[in-house]
């Protein structure tokens, strides 16, 4: 039966910046320090995720570009509601 070592962030975060700042491969460190690989790369990408920040914000051309389709998802999704009412009286009206 397997069980699951647990480790602190501390532990967490060092591996993760050896990874990133030693020029080791996730396999070398994950090899040294005794963790599995895939646990040190979920590990490391969970730390980049955390340091990417968006470069700006959106323009109004881009933001223009999000909402349209927000819009008509909006519309698809009441004019359903409606259809699937209209469906459910067909339905108890039958004899």
């Amino acid at each position: 039966m397997a069980t699951h070592r647990r480790f602190t962030p501390e532990h967490q975060d060092q591996a993760v910046s050896l990874v990133l700042h030693s020029g080791q491969t996730i396999h070398d460190v994950a090899k040294s320090i005794g963790v599995h690989e895939i646990t040190l790369g979920k590990w490391v990408s969970k730390a980049k995720e955390r340091q990417t920040v968006p470069d700006k914000e959106l323009s109004e051309t881009e933001r223009a570009e999000l909402d349209r389709p927000r819009k008509e998802n909006a519309t698809l999704r009441r004019e359903h509601d409606v259809t699937k009412k209209v469906a459910a009286w067909f339905v108890k009206q039958q004899p």
